[in-house]
């Protein structure tokens, strides 16, 4: 894409290519919106892969089920963020919020559900392999992170 403000006379034109395109997406506040978007989509494809994972422990603690409701609950946020600057700065930001405590939580009982594994984390190495899957929670939690950034960065005019 080329910018007529960069452009001199006789100077060739200068176009933007990689970083430089971002940084102007950002600072124009285009990134906002599409960031908003990545966060639903994410959040969707996430609560997909944590029903069926859960689903193969058979849901054994209820608590299995709240990263699957949080998966629409962000979508929505998302989607109303893309759409509107008021939900981009009121409910993208508290569903984000909740999905990030979530996450860092399932951090949390995916430990403790290593630990409780036959040898604990002195068998760290089988149970790391065979127990829950230690840092799949942070992968919502970066989900919730992209609609928090998202929140705080500038929005297109």
């Amino acid at each position: 894409m080329l910018q007529g403000r960069n452009v001199r006379a006789g100077a060739a034109p200068v176009v933007e290519i990689g970083i430089d395109r971002m940084v102007r997406n950002i600072r124009t506040g285009h990134f906002e919106r599409s960031l908003s978007a990545l966060m639903a989509v994410g959040s969707l494809v996430t609560a997909g892969e944590i029903y069926f994972e859960h689903d193969k422990a058979s849901f054994g603690n209820r608590m299995m089920w709240l990263p699957v409701a949080m998966g629409p609950i962000g979508a929505a946020a998302g989607i109303a963020g893309f759409f509107s600057r008021r939900m981009a700065k009121t409910a993208l930001p508290i569903a984000s919020a909740a999905i990030v405590a979530n996450g860092l939580q399932g951090t949390y009982l995916h430990a403790r559900g290593i630990a409780q594994k036959p040898g604990g984390w002195r068998n760290a190495r089988y149970n790391l392999e065979m127990g829950p899957p230690l840092l799949a929670p942070l992968l919502v939690t970066m989900v919730g992170g992209m609609g928090l950034l998202a929140a705080i960065l500038r929005r297109e005019q």
